[in-house]
């Protein structure tokens, strides 16, 4: 037994799951269960995929006072550039309006996030649009950027 199926062993981390393979820390379980057996390249280009209708651009945040703040960030929607604004509690909540003020309803079921061994943020969410779930992956250097980029990504699987 190397030390990674001894890692595995000792963690119940199925040795089938890509995301524990390489960062040591396995995926939700329903996520696990799905894409158990891909490779790291399958995984990303399932749940975290580079292209699709929607492109995320500049981002910027101010803080209003009593927990919310003012956030704006450029998207693209096919080939039209949006400035979208929204006042909420953080940058999930302002990400979640600003789909949905541009006709990208996106529900999120399950959230997940965790730290990886190299420092960066990773995470997982469970969405759905009209009836259809999708698990979707976002991974960067902080918690916000890593959300976004789940996001992001849940938003082009369902839209796409």
């Amino acid at each position: 037994m190397n030390s990674l199926q001894a890692f595995a062993s000792h963690t119940a981390i199925a040795p089938s799951d890509p995301f524990a393979l390489r960062y040591g820390f396995p995926l939700p379980r329903g996520l696990r269960t799905e894409a158990a057996g891909m490779s790291w390249r399958t995984f990303l280009a399932t749940y975290s995929p580079a292209g699709g209708p929607i492109r995320f651009g500049r981002w910027s945040a101010h803080s209003l006072g009593a927990g919310r703040s003012e956030f704006r960030a450029t998207l693209a929607l096919g080939d039209t550039i949006h400035q979208a604004e929204a006042t909420a509690a953080g940058p999930i909540a302002a990400l979640t309006s600003m789909l949905y003020d541009a006709g990208l309803q996106l529900e999120i079921l399950s959230f997940h996030q965790q730290r990886t061994g190299d420092g960066r943020t990773a995470t997982f969410l469970l969405c759905e649009h009209d009836g259809r779930r999708h698990w979707a992956a976002g991974l960067a250097d902080t918690a916000a950027e890593s959300s976004i980029e789940a996001m992001i990504a849940g938003a082009n699987i369902l839209h796409g």
